[in-house]
């Protein structure tokens, strides 16, 4: 018996997959003598609705919640194409029809790197219009900042000034995202399946649980024996910035150079006896937990989040302050108010116990890069962490997962981590590509990472550093394994700023214009550019540098030098690791 031709086309309106499975299908009925293929199975499908999805990422958060909501968009009739917003073209939008925007904001309110290009566009105003696009925004932040989720709104109403309809309002998410990007993504998809109501879906996948769900993840993190700590400053420096190793054997973790460590704390014992004093408790009443019921004590110390107070403390606190000595205080939160102790030392009642546990965020981990090779330490990951202390309003204060990791991680003896993948800030592929590397302070992090593996690769490409920090003398972070990478020949050029060892002080953005002649000929040569550190004033400084060598060697106008570092950009050769 001879094979039958297929009978769903190339042409027809499904993926090489569903093809496949559907001629398959249509093929063994022939084979087993079934007759003739049913009317129904040659009549044409409906045609699966198309759905962009571009997101704005520095550290790979948006980029994995677009990938996630496209497999979700498939199993309801849509064809959904992922894109990085640094290579979509801003002309394409009106053909788009249905789009999803997911995005972060980082810095002092900045789009991400890659979300700046699109962006621009469409502040321009020179984009055609767009009165046949369907659209909705689902925008990442942190409520700890002032700038919370800026980009997102941004685009929201960007979008809206260039004549798209949107088809859902746009949610802002706050760090425990999941839920709120859950409920977003389903709002979104139903407003947007108007003509993929009687599409047919993408296959289903088989049965089974995901890879983050089988192992340890953001959600089940893994509790990694601390191996070492060791300060890195000498006596006398006005800085404390910290080493830490950590053990993942047993955990199936890995992580490649460029990668984040998501790591949760716990907080400081004695801001948890100053909140239960504050309550009037004696810290072993019993408080409902997602994790069941917990000693007060307990509970603030290991679940929920004691800094920046959530709006719903500041609602359930500011009448308690209404024609009180202490009026205002509550109201003032934003500025006034740095934390929970703060917002109640205003208060001269007591809120309700189970009232103001229902207003407390979960803590959320904070993410470090990594600051090694995982085949130079094999089994193990490592962290460079500076310490954050300060006072404010007459106490006071520790950073939380900083001082958790200095005073008490080698005590509690395991700590929760995860590995965050950042595909944003990758080392070249070809390891005869030459890289310079900007990071000041605790900047050098993912850069230690990146000599480690090049070394550990045999990669020949030449590597540059620009490191800075207050003094020679007590900041040279690494000073020993930095030099020694320098006398063997790994670390090919170290250009150093010290800030405070003279009068004027000197900065790694200096150092860059001091070598531009040098600097630029490596980018001529194909090297990659790499940035981590400080957004709001170390990345911008060090960016404005860039544009000035491109400007000062070749002689580009300020409008061309942009373009130079554009192309960069794009070409994946200019990366930043920026927070």
């Amino acid at each position: 018996m001879n094979k039958p031709t297929p009978l769903i086309p190339d042409s027809a309106p499904f993926t090489p997959e569903q093809r496949a499975w559907l001629n398959g299908f249509f093929a063994g009925m022939y084979s087993r003598g079934a007759g003739s293929v049913p009317a129904l199975a040659t009549a044409a499908p409906a045609a699966l609705t198309p759905l962009t999805i571009l997101f704005g990422s520095q550290t790979g958060t948006s980029e994995a919640i677009s990938k996630k909501a496209a497999k979700a968009a498939a199993k309801r009739g849509f064809a959904a194409t992922v894109a990085d917003m640094g290579t979509f073209d801003a002309s394409k939008l009106p053909a788009a029809k249905n789009l999803l925007i997911v995005t972060s904001t980082y810095g002092d309110g900045e789009p991400p790197d890659n979300a700046k290009a699109l962006h621009a566009a469409l502040t321009s105003g020179k984009v055609p219009s767009l009165s046949e696009l369907r659209f909705s925004v689902c925008s990442l932040g942190d409520t700890n900042y002032t700038h919370f989720c800026k980009c997102g709104r941004e685009f929201d109403a960007l979008l809206e000034k260039c004549g798209a309809t949107r088809a859902t309002a746009r949610v802002d998410c706050d760090l425990d995202y999941e839920s709120t990007v859950a409920s977003w993504l389903d709002a979104a998809l139903g407003a947007l399946s108007s003509s993929a109501a009687n599409a047919t879906p993408a296959p289903e996948e088989p049965a089974g649980h995901t890879a983050e769900e089988n192992g340890y993840s953001k959600k089940n993190p893994f509790p990694a024996p601390v191996l070492a700590f060791r300060p890195l400053n000498a006596a006398g420096s006005a800085k404390e910035v910290n080493h830490f190793e950590f053990s993942l054997d047993g955990s199936n973790l890995a992580y490649e150079t460029g990668d984040a460590l998501g790591v949760y704390p716990q907080n400081c014992p004695d801001l948890v006896s100053d909140v239960v004093r504050a309550l009037g408790c004696d810290g072993e009443e019993a408080v409902t937990t997602a994790n069941g019921e917990l000693p007060l004590r307990t509970a603030l110390t290991v679940h929920f989040d004691l800094g920046r107070p959530s709006q719903a403390l500041i609602d359930l606190l500011t009448p308690v302050t209404t024609g009180s000595a202490s009026a205002g205080k509550a109201s003032s939160a934003p500025t006034a108010i740095r934390d929970v102790l703060d917002l109640l030392l205003g208060t001269e009642t007591k809120p309700a116990l189970a009232a103001f546990i229902a207003t407390l965020k979960k803590i959320q981990p904070r993410l470090y890069s990594i600051s090694s090779s995982p085949k130079a330490h094999p089994g193990q990951v490592h962290l460079t962490v500076g310490a954050v202390r300060y006072e404010a309003n007459g106490r006071k204060r520790k950073g939380m997962c900083s001082m958790f990791l200095a005073e008490r991680a080698m005590a509690v003896g395991k700590v929760g981590v995860f590995v965050h993948s950042n595909s944003n800030f990758r080392l070249p592929t070809d390891g005869d590509r030459p890289v310079i590397m900007c990071g000041p302070g605790t900047g050098i992090a993912p850069f230690r990472a990146f000599l480690e593996e090049r070394k550990a690769t045999g990669a020949k490409g030449k590597n540059w550093l620009f490191f800075g920090d207050q003094r020679s003398s007590t900041d040279f972070l690494y000073r020993d394994e930095l030099i020694a990478m320098q006398q063997d020949g790994q670390l090919d050029r170290l250009d150093l700023a010290w800030s405070r060892d003279q009068t004027e002080k000197v900065y790694v953005q200096q150092r860059m214009v001091e070598k531009a002649g040098e600097l630029f000929a490596w980018l001529e040569a194909g090297a990659n550019f790499y940035v981590c550190g400080d957004a709001s004033r170390m990345a911008k400084d060090v960016d404005a540098a860039l544009h000035k060598v491109v400007e000062l060697v070749s002689g580009r106008t300020p409008a061309q030098a942009t373009d130079y570092v554009q192309a960069l950009k794009s070409a994946k050769r200019y990366q930043r690791d920026v927070y």
